[in-house]
């Protein structure tokens, strides 16, 4: 049996490898494709697919969207994305990136407030193509000593509501989903578990799957034996088909592999060979549509 990874981050995003990187390693250990899935962009998608042409790993095009499902932030993984549609990703989430960056610079604020030594400039200028998340805080806290690993600052200082960190505005999830049938790709929800109870996810599903949902994950790098079976059982109830991935990030996530997690992942290339049935082959927009689209 061969297997995939569907869910990885580059330096594009919070992780710390390239996305050329990344399909070196996959080909090294033997997986059938890996998808790049940097949070709220696809800049880094060009490189990985050029780097995937002529190996043994199939380069998928992706990017995980954060939204907002009222109070409660969910993630939707976007498998599959044409490269045509790159721009109408961008223009998506055009909006939500200012305001990260205003709630960044606002983290940096309270923090030194707080007493610590953290600068949203020396932040914004070691990271590979801007895009700063709460885990480069949490590596600047453990750099200066602060705390002493990425996850006890985000238990501690960067934790909702711990009076540091103010969360930004996100995408709507439903129309998120909605978007991203609407551009030919596949609609994951992302980790289901890590964001909600079961109760919540079965309310959440019926809306979410009637927006285009295609399938969630199951098999992902924190989850034991009981939440990977409870996951399954959920998707079959409600018809979607799986999905899985490490959340690899490179030495920002260091207990998690590509393809292994920690290592019991497994997501099965069948898994893949499913989703591949809900894209959809689109035309390129043309210039109109795109002036549409930039509209709303």
């Amino acid at each position: 049996m061969k297997y995939c990874d569907l869910h990885t981050h580059s330096v594009f995003s919070d992780g710390t490898w390239t996305p050329t990187e990344i399909i070196r390693e996959a080909e090294r250990i033997g997986l059938a494709a890996v998808a790049l899935t940097d949070h709220n962009t696809t800049h880094g998608v060009p490189e990985f697919l050029a780097a995937a042409k002529n190996t043994s790993v199939e380069g998928i095009a992706g990017v995980e969207f954060s939204t907002d499902y009222g109070n409660i932030e969910l993630h939707i993984v976007g498998l599959y994305i044409p490269p045509a549609y790159f721009d109408r990703v961008t223009q998506m989430v055009e909006g939500m990136k200012e305001r990260k960056i205003q709630s960044n610079i606002r983290l940096a604020e309270n923090l030194q407030r707080g007493g610590y030594d953290i600068r949203y400039e020396d932040i914004y200028d070691a990271t590979p193509d801007g895009h700063v998340n709460r885990v480069h805080f949490a590596a600047e806290l453990v750099k200066k000593g602060y705390v002493r690993s990425v996850e006890e600052a985000f238990n501690t200082l960067l934790a909702k509501g711990g009076g540091y960190y103010e969360e930004p505005k996100r995408l709507p999830v439903y129309e998120t989903i909605a978007f991203l049938k609407e551009i030919g790709a596949v609609a994951i929800l992302a980790h289901p578990f890590l964001n909600l109870t079961e109760q919540e996810l079965r309310e959440f599903l019926p809306r979410a799957k009637a927006a285009g949902l295609d399938g969630m994950e199951t098999e992902y790098s924190t989850y034991d034996e009981e939440t990977t079976e409870k996951a399954k059982r959920i998707a079959e109830e409600f018809a979607l088909f799986q999905s899985g991935g490490s959340d690899f990030h490179g030495t920002n996530k260091p207990d998690i592999s590509l393809g292994r997690g920690r290592g019991n992942l497994a997501v099965p290339e069948g898994f893949l060979d499913a989703l591949k049935t809900c894209r959809k082959e689109l035309p390129a927009p043309n210039a109109q549509q795109e002036k549409m689209a930039s509209r709303k």
